[in-house]
């Protein structure tokens, strides 16, 4: 998001040269840092579609799954986790988990730093990398926000151990 201001009676051609130099992306807020603290464990989650899987429907899996998952993703209180979300379809996916923030630590192979958020959309065919810390005790869903991905099977529960 930009604002572009102009005043009254002043004839300027000059935002269009503003408009390319400040081109906002998410790797563009902050630069890549060296990270204080590693992660406990990295859980990669692919993410594929199955067309016509589930009739008319594409159905969706996770980690080769649909929902329900029974135990593939428990966390240990405390304990900080790298999620790797690696898209294997041509759709961009709007992830969300509920209950937790995580920082963006890379988006297709480019690093970033201090991004905070509970939703990332992964590129089709890409990959992004997040970091959380396990600090909410409970089911926690995790799931596409697109309403028909999320329907159908696109979706896990996190637990605590």
């Amino acid at each position: 998001m930009g604002i572009l201001v102009e005043y009254a009676n002043q004839a300027t051609n000059s935002h269009n040269g503003l408009r390319r130099r400040n081109r906002l992306g998410t790797t563009r807020f902050l630069a890549a840092r060296e990270r204080s603290t590693p992660p406990d464990q990295t859980i990669d989650m692919i993410f594929q579609k199955l067309p016509s899987g589930a009739g008319l429907f594409n159905s969706w899996t996770v980690n080769g799954k649909e929902y329900p998952h029974d135990q593939e993703f428990v966390l240990k209180k405390g304990s900080r986790y790298r999620l790797v979300f690696r898209n294997r379809s041509e759709d961009d996916h709007p992830l969300h988990m509920h209950r937790h923030l995580f920082e963006l630590v890379e988006i297709n192979g480019k690093a970033t730093a201090g991004i905070m958020k509970d939703t990332v959309i992964v590129p089709g065919y890409g990959r992004a990398t997040v970091d959380m810390v396990a600090d909410q005790p409970g089911l926690t869903l995790f799931h596409c926000h697109i309403q028909q991905h999320m329907d159908y099977g696109f979706k896990a529960l996190f637990r605590y151990a």
